[in-house]
């Protein structure tokens, strides 16, 4: 098998994905991906980076009108980007920015269907990182000092974005284990079990 250059990573929102990817990348030299990806697309588009903020993960088409009630005094301003500028055109500009990266480096990318994007290279290992609720629970409730119930909440609505935007623009199953080629609950390995694993299958030395 030919040696990964570019590793994508879909992640169940506190299954510690992030994480992995972020460990994973600096282990193997790689460049590690994330929000990043929007600072880019901003830069090379020349498109102001908080549409990218506003659309990223989200599969709705309302972006522009929500930014256009949202905003105070920049309703002018916004209504120059309304005729063309859509969640669909931004994908576009972001999944550029998506190929660019992964054609002049290896890399690490955290979701944003880059697994479809940079689908037909033989050189990318798709992965998603899943986790029991249980356990994301207690990890979202750990991270940013909310109740379970707020945690819960918080997962549900993030997980159902995620699988929106994903099937809205891939037509694909998020999380759905034949969408990738390796499934890894991060609770059952452990994230440096996670880490250690998925570069061995990079075919990279753990040394």
């Amino acid at each position: 098998m030919k040696k990964i250059r570019v590793i994508c990573i879909g992640r169940q929102f506190g299954s510690g994905g992030r994480e992995i990817g972020e460990k994973l990348a600096k282990k193997l030299s790689f460049g590690y991906y994330d929000k990043e990806l929007l600072k880019i697309a901003a830069k090379e588009s020349g498109i102001m980076p908080e549409l990218f903020e506003k659309a990223d993960e989200k599969p709705i088409n309302s972006l522009l009108y929500s930014l256009s009630v949202g905003a105070q005094g920049q309703g002018a301003f916004l209504t120059g980007y309304q005729d063309y500028l859509t969640n669909d055109k931004l994908f576009l500009f972001q999944s550029d920015t998506i190929r660019k990266l992964a054609q002049r480096e290896s890399c690490v990318i955290i979701g944003r269907c880059a697994d479809y994007i940079l689908r037909g290279r033989d050189d990318i290992l798709r992965v998603f990182i899943h986790a029991p609720l249980e356990q994301r629970i207690e990890r979202i409730c750990r991270l940013y000092d909310l109740d379970e119930k707020a945690a819960l909440s918080l997962i549900k609505k993030t997980d159902k974005r995620r699988a929106s935007y994903y099937g809205f623009f891939t037509d694909l199953s998020w999380g759905s284990a034949d969408t990738y080629d390796v499934c890894l609950n991060s609770a059952t390995l452990g994230i440096d079990g996670c880490i250690a694993l998925l570069a061995d299958l990079a075919g990279h030395d753990n040394s």
